[in-house]
């Protein structure tokens, strides 16, 4: 019992859904409040037959939006140094040496989390660092798995440059159902592995561009947990 009570504790609700949260409370309370007056004046009965579906499917999507902004405590267990932790949780779409043509000109690792609307959606630095700069692209909203969502959708740069002097992008995409990203970073501030970078609403993806001496710690398809697991590691 004290270990289920611990685990709970862990769970917390982000910052960025806690006022569409309270806001999606009292929307569903009030339309709730109206029908039942509404109703009373049709029909005596009227109320014992709708009620319980108005209010059942207004509990259900203010459950859904609670499941979406839930915000597990995290912390990485173990030495950060040349690690790269994966910044989402999701399964892993993209695992290539691509042409980075808009920061690096040459050719980078690129590694693609794509985060479906029910995974946690809040984004972790990927590793220790300071930050050079932080950039933010309007663009569209292509499906986030597709390959030319990493360019073409609205999108938010990230550039770490570890202890070392390695240089790590990171991007945040929209995708097709998201219409907001949001960038904690701060240029010239230092960042940690465990530090929260951002949050995208709804589905989304997030890139990770390293140097090809990077070795990669993952395959096509797996699922990934932020803040957690290994994607790779750094020469």
């Amino acid at each position: 019992m004290g270990e289920r009570i611990k685990k709970l504790k862990k769970i917390r609700i982000h910052r960025e859904g806690t006022s569409e949260l309270l806001y999606a409370a009292i929307a569903i309370f009030a339309v709730n409040l109206l029908l039942w007056f509404l109703l009373g004046a049709l029909h005596p009965y009227a109320r014992h037959v709708v009620m319980p579906l108005t209010c059942g499917i207004g509990g259900f999507l203010w459950l859904c939006m609670l499941n979406f902004y839930r915000c597990p405590v995290r912390y990485f267990n173990g030495d950060t140094d040349h690690l790269v932790v994966a910044p989402a949780d999701g399964k892993i779409v993209v695992l290539e040496d691509v042409e980075e043509h808009e920061y690096f000109h040459d050719k980078r690792l690129m590694i693609s989390i794509f985060m479906s609307p029910l995974n946690v959606h809040a984004n972790w630095f990927p590793v220790d660092g300071k930050v050079k700069f932080v950039k933010h692209f309007n663009g569209n909203y292509h499906k986030a798995w597709l390959p030319k969502a990493s360019e073409e959708n609205e999108h938010a740069d990230t550039m770490i440059e570890t202890a070392d002097g390695q240089e790590i992008l990171v991007r945040q995409i929209a995708g097709a159902m998201a219409r907001r990203i949001v960038t904690y970073a701060k240029e010239g501030e230092e960042c940690y592995i465990d530090e929260h970078l951002g949050f995208i609403k709804l589905g989304s993806r997030v890139d990770v561009f390293l140097p090809l001496t990077a070795r990669a710690c993952v395959t096509m398809n797996q699922p990934t947990t932020g803040d957690q697991t290994v994607i790779a590691k750094l020469a």
